[in-house]
């Protein structure tokens, strides 16, 4: 296992206006001894499956980790591997590849998991401590200076955290330096793929506030990936099956309504609804573009 050094931090106001959106989005989770029984009680499950859902309700959520999932093992069918996810937040996700990755394949020999907020990260670490658990480890971080050596990871994945970057460029530039010769990145575009020349609603960023949520036009994130040094880009549209996935969402929410305010709260829950619903309209509309990447490191030369 490599220990990672301290962690590096990036622009302040940055990590207070991630801080203080996700906050508002998920503050059961800043609390999350207290509401874990609730959790269990809604999902049925006191593991990463059940608890995936407060960390990622806005988007994708564990379907679409299962989306990573395959793709990682499509790639490396049998290897013991070391991942790292940037943009780990409460590290919902992180844990659950953790599981899926291991049961679905050779097993995972180290997940690291890197976010900017150390709130998100010190929430992280005590469900990760209260699940026993020795495979995962948060750092925090800025995506764009991870304190770990290079060519360390088998696997990098971003789950949805893109658009939170300001600088995705430098973010797929540190991805690429971490990555060892011949690995992969997968990346799921929630919220931070736009067509060349049209951007979201009004009513799309009422909930999406700009300064949150950064969005990249398509040609420039191919840009941006050729530029780190990946290669055998594919993007795969996942418009379709976003729409349809988030219209389940929307019925759990509004079928589950007593018990999702007791989970997270009637305003965060109404926070959570406008989400949903004003992604899937920009999906309907192709002002966003879903989208599942993959690139490969370029070999060594």
């Amino acid at each position: 296992m490599v220990t990672p050094a301290p962690g590096r931090h990036g622009d302040p106001d940055q990590t207070r206006v991630q801080h203080r959106y996700h906050r508002e989005l998920f503050p059961a989770l800043h609390d999350w001894e207290r509401t874990v029984a609730s959790i269990v009680e809604f999902t049925g499950e006191s593991g990463p499956k059940g608890l995936l859902g407060l960390d990622q309700m806005g988007h994708f959520g564990p379907q679409g980790c299962d989306l990573v999932t395959g793709l990682v093992r499509d790639t490396f069918p049998d290897g013991m591997l070391t991942v790292g996810e940037l943009g780990s937040g409460f590290g919902g996700a992180l844990r659950y590849l953790a599981d899926a990755l291991s049961t679905d394949g050779g097993g995972v020999a180290r997940m690291y998991g890197i976010d900017l907020v150390p709130e998100h990260c010190a929430v992280s670490r005590r469900i990760t401590a209260a699940q026993g658990r020795r495979d995962v480890t948060e750092i925090c971080a800025d995506a764009c200076d991870v304190p770990l050596p290079g060519r360390t990871l088998d696997v990098i994945v971003v789950t949805g955290s893109m658009p939170h970057f300001p600088r995705p460029g430098a973010v797929l530039r540190e991805a690429a330096r971490l990555l060892r010769p011949g690995g992969l990145l997968v990346i799921t575009e929630e919220v931070s793929l736009a067509p060349p020349g049209r951007g979201p609603s009004a009513a799309f960023r009422a909930v999406h506030p700009p300064d949150v949520f950064f969005v990249t036009p398509l040609p420039d994130r191919l840009r941006q990936l050729r530029e780190a040094g990946f290669t055998g880009v594919v993007r795969r549209d996942l418009r379709e099956w976003a729409v349809a996935l988030l219209a389940d969402r929307l019925k759990v929410v509004r079928l589950f309504h007593g018990s999702v305010v007791g989970i997270y709260g009637a305003e965060p829950v109404d926070l959570i609804r406008r989400t949903l619903t004003t992604a899937r309209e920009e999906y309907l509309a192709g002002r966003l573009l879903p989208s599942l990447l993959t690139a490969r490191r370029a070999e060594a030369a």
